[in-house]
């Protein structure tokens, strides 16, 4: 039954009110996924200070869904204090770089990792056919913590957010969602949908130019931006700042150990097929459409790619040397 609901709603037209989008028996309201509601490190100081009994916060455990209050809206302002403190990076960072790529800094591109979740990130990458894997694909990341590595100019590849982690001492064990075959370093093994992912391809002396974009074409697992340290010319944000998990459908929702939402599938991963997946006969742009959940996915995160076939402003262009990955970025506006 729930199978045919969701295709249901996959089959109507893009002509719905976002305002509430029906999912079965269900309504899924756009004003829970408003970049607010996630578990941010600022979100929570914030709502701590206001009001300290509006939640519990527990940053031992993951905590996927969040409900908005009035102090959540207004901590917007933190992204600039987190802005001014990475624009000045430390010589603690810079040697980070050193001791994360073991190689003097100022001979690729710097990718600086933030978490500002209140919850450990394990960050997974992947080079693309031809291209290095940094860190052997993985590593840890504990609430608040950078981490700066550099990769060789011309590099193309991806890094996305696993959550909800748990490994030994081998670095055996798995992940809620983003999981790479149940080790902590991924070494060339591609994450798990459902997963937010974050995708370059850097340029080189003869195309300087940088292509970067966050896709949810696979998913949605965790909030992330990609941005240039410093700005530049033509630079953009990519990202998708809202928790999407707390507007998931049922039909699509992945939980974790404690049945948490956990992450929130495509249509693709969940219903298959090429009429979702975008492949076969309807691997091209005339053929290929956006479900209603992709529209939900878009009116909320407008900067970042909901379908294969997604506009072309969710693809972001710069020259810049570094660049800030952020997972939980302060929530801003959507316009």
């Amino acid at each position: 039954m729930i199978h045919h609901q969701l295709a249901a709603e996959l089959d109507r037209s893009s002509a719905f009110p976002y305002a509430s989008i029906a999912g079965g028996d269900q309504y899924y309201s756009l004003q829970a996924c408003i970049p607010t509601a996630y578990n941010s490190r600022e979100s929570q100081s914030s709502k701590e200070q206001t009001n300290p009994h509006s939640i519990s916060v527990d940053r031992s455990v993951s905590s996927y869904s969040r409900t908005p209050t009035p102090a959540s809206m207004a901590s917007a302002a933190g992204s600039t204090k987190l802005l001014q403190q990475l624009l000045t990076i430390s010589a603690v960072t810079m040697a980070a770089a050193f001791v994360f790529t073991g190689t003097a800094a100022g001979s690729g591109i710097q990718l600086i990792l933030v978490n500002n979740c209140a919850e450990s990130i394990w960050p997974g990458l992947l080079g693309t056919a031809g291209h290095p894997t940094p860190q052997s694909g993985g590593f840890h990341l504990a609430p608040g913590d950078e981490a700066a590595l550099e990769v060789p100019v011309g590099w193309s590849g991806r890094v996305w957010p696993r959550r909800g982690c748990s490994f030994d001492a081998r670095g055996r064990g798995s992940c809620a969602t983003g999981d790479c075959g149940g080790a902590l370093r991924c070494d060339g093994r591609p994450g798990a949908a459902p997963a937010t992912v974050v995708e370059m391809t850097l340029g080189t002396p003869k195309s300087p130019l940088h292509f970067y974009d966050v896709s949810l074409v696979d998913g949605f697992n965790a909030p992330v931006s990609m941005a240039p340290v410093g700005g530049g010319a033509g630079c953009g944000v990519a990202g998708c700042q809202a928790d999407l998990n707390v507007c998931c459908p049922s039909a699509l929702e992945v939980r974790d150990r404690e049945g948490r939402v956990a992450g929130c599938r495509s249509a693709c991963r969940a219903m298959g097929g090429d009429r979702y997946c975008c492949t076969g006969d309807y691997a091209s742009p005339d053929r290929c459409r956006p479900t209603v959940f992709a529209h939900v996915f878009k009116a909320v995160c407008p900067k970042a790619y909901s379908y294969a076939y997604d506009d072309a402003t969710s693809l972001n262009r710069c020259r810049a040397s570094r660049y800030l990955i952020t997972f939980c970025p302060s929530p801003t506006s959507r316009k």
